[in-house]
């Protein structure tokens, strides 16, 4: 049994070099995710119910967050998240189990770091066309 750390900040210190903003826009695109994924199960019954609450995968969370980095900073994602020291899934996947080792999250017993290794190459995800595409607002 791991123990937590009584201090927050210093177990999200262990986990590398990300800022406070880079585990709040974690949590951001967590929130982000859920809704997405509760709104495919909506509309796609076959989906079923989601059995725990909001918890959705290590594969689920790092499209999310991709997205929702997209979403926020359009082209520049890539940028942003080079500059919190995020520059793979690994990176999220070491970020989520910091805060879930600090108390600031939670995870089923099927939920392992491995979720998070090499569910996307960075370059690809972040690829200018690919960004342009899901970026809902013209380009001008």
């Amino acid at each position: 049994h791991a123990t937590t750390d009584s201090d927050p900040a210093s177990a999200l210190a262990k986990a590398g070099p990300y800022p406070m903003a880079a585990y709040q826009f974690l949590q951001e695109g967590l929130r982000h995710t859920v809704r997405q994924v509760h709104e495919q199960r909506s509309a796609d019954p076959s989906m079923g119910d989601m059995a725990d609450g909001d918890h959705v995968t290590g594969q689920q969370l790092c499209v999310g967050l991709r997205d929702y980095a997209i979403g926020q900073f359009g082209l520049l994602a890539p940028v942003v998240l080079e500059s919190w020291a995020i520059r793979r899934t690994d990176d999220f996947g070491r970020m989520v189990f910091a805060m879930i080792d600090a108390g600031l999250m939670s995870k089923t017993a099927h939920d392992t770091p491995e979720d998070f290794c090499g569910v996307y190459d960075f370059e690809e995800a972040f690829h200018r066309e690919h960004a342009v595409a899901a970026i809902r607002a013209p380009v001008v």
